[in-house]
This record gives C-alpha cells, structure tokens and sequence, in this order.
C-alpha cells in the first residue's frame, strides 16, 4: 500500500503594507493575504508612521509593531482572526497614547473607528 506523505509548511511573510484600511502580507509561497485594518484596532488608530515601522520575525510568522504594542501572526491573519483585545485594554492603551496634534477623541482615526463600529451595530 502506497501512502501520500503532505508537508505542509507555515505561511511565512516576505512583506507587509498597511495602507488607509487594509493590511497586505506577501507571503514567501507567492500568496498575497489582505484583510480589513478596522480588526487591527490599534493599526487602525495608528498614525502612518506607526503602521510602517513593523518587524517581519520568526522566520516570517510574526509581525510586531513595536511602536503600537501589536503582535499578528500569519497563521492568525490566514485564519481571518481578528483582535482579541477587549475594550477596556483598548481604551486603557489609548488613554496612554500622548495626543500629537489634536485631543484623542478628535483625532481622525478614532472618529473613523467610532463611525465603523456604529455602522457594525446597525448592519
């Protein structure tokens, strides 16, 4: 009897882009993963500069971004997981975050997350 052996390897990023409202993992096996920010709370609140300095580790499993305390894996991004982080964390490392221009609550980015999850309660 013959048997099939499958490797089957971990996805492992090559690259990563967070543009506006996506983030985008090219993935060393050619697949490219795109999933919306809006699950990545604090990518979504972060500012540009933020979101672009992360760190690809692990041999391409883990993504860090260091200056929003994040941490996603490749396995969690293709598995469509979305931030496990409860609100009052959330809110907790707001509250921690110095305002660069503006009051936190009028800050662009949270006034975008405010409005997506009234438009989530609605739908």
């Amino acid at each position: 009897m013959n048997s099939l052996v499958v490797e089957v390897q971990e996805a492992r990023a090559r690259a990563v882009k967070v543009s506006g409202d996506g983030l985008t993992v090219d993935l060393v096996d050619g697949r490219t993963i795109t999933v919306p920010l809006i699950w990545y709370p604090r990518l979504w609140l972060g500012t540009l500069r933020e979101r672009s300095h992360f760190e690809i580790f692990g041999d391409g499993s883990y993504i860090h971004w260091p200056d929003l305390d994040e941490d996603l894996t490749v396995s969690g991004l293709l598995a469509g997981r979305r931030s496990g982080e409860n609100p009052q964390s959330l809110k907790k490392w707001q509250d921690s975050r110095k305002p660069k221009r503006r009051g936190a609550n009028e800050s662009p980015s949270n006034k975008r997350l405010q409005s997506a999850r009234r438009e989530r309660a609605r739908g």
